[in-house]
């Protein structure tokens, strides 16, 4: 199976570079596979706790194409409580160390936190994917212009322990991006190259069922910024009110196939999903459609 590859040429466009002069080509939307190794996580908590089970999860989600795994110790869903940096790093460091060792994949490290972040591109991690789009800790900026690699800025309204108490917006998609103008900035002036800066409107993290439909449908508002622009709807909670079929988490199989879609046609360069073979081969379908028409 071809999976998408980084490449030092200088041809390809556009592309996220990465430390030691590598580059990512975003030549067609990539897919990131999440990766939680955590007891409480919304969906997948709890199932991948012990070392070998999540290095197996890795690997099965590389050879089912994803592009980058996603690795986080804390559970960012609503209401959930932080956990302490030493457990953060206890849970993450790990299964880096021994993924990095069996696969040149890239591994992104989802945290807020500084110190886990610098343990984990210490430990092989090829990037930060921080939910607070670095505001949640007064170092990260400083860790990710030093290490000198790509920076995931996602938009969240709150904190994850509070984010869904009555989040209130008058134009969701424009707060949104002035929020991302502000933060881009920030990490310019804080000496974090543009072209490592990837945006996110943070699905489900401080929106209402109808914001999350508005960024969807919206997401080429945010191209203005010429960043690469990540989605993550997998599994959402939005997906099951929209079909309220009872069915738990990880049974929304088909509205985040078609979230993936649509967020790709849309503009997404990048997906953040829990099921890597059918996102993969969906997206496969509407590039071979999108390069004929």
């Amino acid at each position: 199976m071809t999976r998408q590859t980084y490449s030092n040429r200088e041809d390809i466009k556009p592309v996220i570079a990465l430390s030691r002069g590598r580059q990512l080509a975003l030549s067609h939307p990539l897919v990131m596979g999440v990766l939680n190794v955590t007891p409480d996580s919304f969906s997948d908590g709890g199932h991948f706790l012990g070392l070998s089970d999540a290095v197996q999860q890795a690997l099965q989600m590389e050879r089912e194409g994803a592009d980058i795994i996603d690795i986080g110790g804390e559970s960012t869903r609503p209401g959930a409580e932080p956990v302490s940096v030493e457990e953060e790093i206890r849970r993450v460091i790990p299964v880096i160390e021994k993924l990095r060792q069996q696969t040149d994949i890239l591994i992104s490290i989802d945290t807020y936190k500084s110190p886990t972040a610098q343990a984990a591109l210490e430990a092989g991690a090829d990037m930060v994917n921080d939910v607070s789009a670095l505001r949640f800790d007064s170092d990260m900026a400083h860790v990710v212009a030093l290490k000198e690699v790509p920076v995931v800025l996602m938009h969240i309204l709150g904190t994850p322990r509070n984010m869904q108490e009555n989040p209130h917006y008058e134009d969701c998609v424009e707060e949104i991006a002035q929020f991302f103008a502000v933060r881009i900035d920030f990490c310019i002036k804080s000496g974090i190259n543009r072209s490592r800066i990837v945006i996110d409107p943070g699905i489900g993290f401080g929106k209402r069922l109808s914001d999350n439909v508005e960024i969807l449908a919206g997401l080429r508002r945010f191209k203005k910024f010429s960043l690469p622009l990540l989605v993550g709807a997998s599994r959402k909670s939005f997906i099951g009110r929209l079909h309220p079929s009872g069915s738990p988490a990880g049974q929304r199989l088909g509205g985040s196939i078609a979230a993936a879609v649509a967020a790709a046609l849309n503009g997404a360069d990048i997906v953040r999903v829990h099921d890597v073979a059918p996102t993969v081969e969906a997206l496969k379908v509407i590039q071979a459609i999108k390069e004929t028409a």
